[in-house]
């Protein structure tokens, strides 16, 4: 049963349709793993967090350098050199002091990332390709839905995966440009907020997911494209040939 001060707190989204009471409840059991504390698990971790989700685990290895705030405004100037988890919990429990945060400082391999991620559902919001391929195994081997985002400049990218459904991470992605890509912090902001919604709607079983579609965001233009996506039969990860 929610509190009165969570009934209070979140007395605006459960005014929603579909969401009410029992939805709340949803977002106050569901567990949620975030890889990565910066420009995209910033947004994603503000605004699961002020949702209610009721525990949130992030798991990040770096520390935070100047270089670091244009885009992850989850951390201010005075964390310089603190390391992204810690700096994270702190905003986080801040923003809201109902829910559990759980933070992990390790870089995500092939041989922890199952016991990272356990049965929390998984947000992708790293900046190399790795390590996704990483989270994609672990959401594969578990059968958890994954919620992608990647940015590059002024344009974004997001789908969410569901194993034996959609497309994996490794039907999407065979390589990456080499060297560090431009970000401009808006851009994260977007797609953070965009994967935060997937994540929402998935727990609360509404609306229409990103299933076997990729939302292409041009902030250059200001446009959005969803495109059709289908699974590599020849996929090393989830093809049928595996």
């Amino acid at each position: 049963m929610l509190t009165e001060q969570e009934r209070a707190r979140y007395n605006r989204q459960i005014m929603m349709p579909g969401w009410d009471e029992a939805g709340q409840e949803k977002l106050k059991n569901a567990k949620v793993m975030v890889a990565g504390a910066g420009g995209l698990g910033s947004p994603v971790l503000t605004y699961l967090a002020v949702a209610g989700i009721g525990k949130i685990r992030v798991v990040d290895c770096d520390v935070i350098e100047l270089s670091n705030l244009n885009r992850q405004m989850l951390h201010p100037d005075s964390n310089i050199g603190k390391l992204k988890v810690e700096s994270a919990r702190e905003r986080i429990e801040a923003l809201n002091p109902d829910i559990t945060v759980e933070t992990v400082n390790t870089k995500i391999t092939d041989g922890n990332v199952l016991d990272l991620v356990e049965d929390y559902l998984i947000v992708d919001a790293m900046d190399n390709l790795q390590a996704r391929y990483c989270l994609n195994k672990a959401s594969l081997e578990r059968s958890l839905p994954l919620f992608h985002g990647a940015v590059y400049g002024l344009e974004g990218r997001v789908t969410t995966i569901l194993p034996g459904e959609t497309p994996c991470i490794r039907c999407l992605y065979k390589d990456v440009l080499p060297g560090t890509p431009p970000v401009v912090g808006v851009t994260p902001g977007v797609i953070g907020c965009i994967q935060a919604t997937e994540v929402l709607k998935y727990i609360l079983g509404m609306g229409k997911l990103l299933y076997n579609r990729l939302l292409i965001f041009d902030g250059l233009n200001t446009i959005f494209n969803k495109v059709k996506i289908k699974k590599d039969p020849n996929c090393d990860a989830c093809g049928s040939s595996v």
